[in-house]
């Protein structure tokens, strides 16, 4: 269990956030709308662990992401603009698929998206994201990388390898039905992993697709009888209610402009990490972690320039 007041200590390494799962491009329409009725789309970089260790990197803290994206243009586009934002990327495989792409409406709310998989799911084990797990003080991880075998094995045992070695493990249930194959229960799978990881982060879209609709207290409570040790479920306008078991809280949003949603949640896990890798206890970081999103939310697309999070703090009279 984690105390809220808690100031997390990690053992000196070379990296601090390591991300494993997908690096997408994300079409999003450049008119509002749910009806995909949009006639324009605009390529954006994308993929929420991508998203995540781009931003921490510009917070002040040292990422690496680990993904795989296709042998093509665009799988090309996404490595060029990690390598713009100053990311290593020795941890992207290329394979001899697609670039797995994400179509999205513009949105002021929850966005809908349509999937297009292709190399995301081939992500494999191997030496470089072994020695990038033993270099690391967290990892994380979403639904995406687990929704599809051979990703799936390859996450299965970067739990296992950064368990063994005391990581900090975060994991995001973005449970979506539509990225997992037909015949299996992807909702059981999710559920069978929560005890093993230290944080989760549902957002209310994810916990209803997880175990229906239900009050927020309810629905943090399900994921704390399953295992989790930190449940931080976000709220959209509504903010956050956070919960270890022992203490729950609730925080108001700090968001007083929307322009884009996409990536708000992002931002958020980037925010937390950033801050509790800088020494601020559990509750500061969460604070910051939605200081962090409501900046982003004032942007289009997944990934804004951020800058460090000592600004943001100030920014935001935290």
């Amino acid at each position: 269990m984690f105390d809220l007041d808690d100031r997390l200590t990690f053992e000196d390494k070379p990296n601090d956030l390591l991300t494993v799962g997908e690096l997408l491009v994300d079409m999003i329409s450049n008119d509002y709308g749910d009806a995909f009725e949009s006639d324009g789309y605009t390529k954006f970089f994308g993929g929420s662990p991508s998203n995540i260790a781009i931003n921490a990197n510009r917070l002040g803290i040292r990422s690496h992401i680990v993904s795989a994206v296709g042998e093509d243009g665009l799988g090309t586009f996404l490595l060029n603009r990690l390598r713009q934002a100053g990311m290593n990327t020795d941890g992207i495989q290329r394979i001899d698929e697609s670039t797995s792409m994400v179509i999205v409406s513009k949105s002021q709310a929850t966005p809908i998206p349509i999937f297009y998989r292709g190399a995301d799911y081939q992500l494999a084990y191997n030496a470089w994201l072994e020695q990038a797990v033993s270099n690391s003080k967290l990892v994380h991880f979403s639904c995406w990388p687990i929704s599809k075998v051979p990703a799936r094995h390859t996450v299965e045992r970067v739990i296992e390898e950064a368990r063994k070695r005391g990581l900090l493990i975060g994991f995001d249930p973005n449970y979506h039905r539509m990225i997992w194959q037909r015949d299996e229960d992807g909702v059981a799978y999710v559920k069978s992993l929560i005890s093993k990881v230290d944080i989760i982060k549902p957002s209310e879209d994810d916990a209803e697709r997880l175990f229906g609709p239900d009050s927020h207290a309810n629905q943090v409570e399900k994921f704390l009888e399953l295992g989790a040790k930190l449940v931080v479920m976000t709220l959209g306008k509504d903010g956050a209610i956070v919960s270890n078991g022992r203490e729950t809280i609730t925080f108001t949003t700090l968001a007083t402009q929307i322009e884009d949603t996409t990536g708000a949640g992002d931002a958020f896990w980037s925010g937390f990490y950033a801050a509790v890798v800088k020494g601020y206890t559990i509750r500061e970081a969460l604070r910051l972690g939605l200081a962090v999103s409501a900046y982003k939310l004032k942007y289009m697309g997944a990934v804004v320039d951020l800058p460090r999070l000592e600004v943001i703090k100030e920014q935001f009279g935290l």
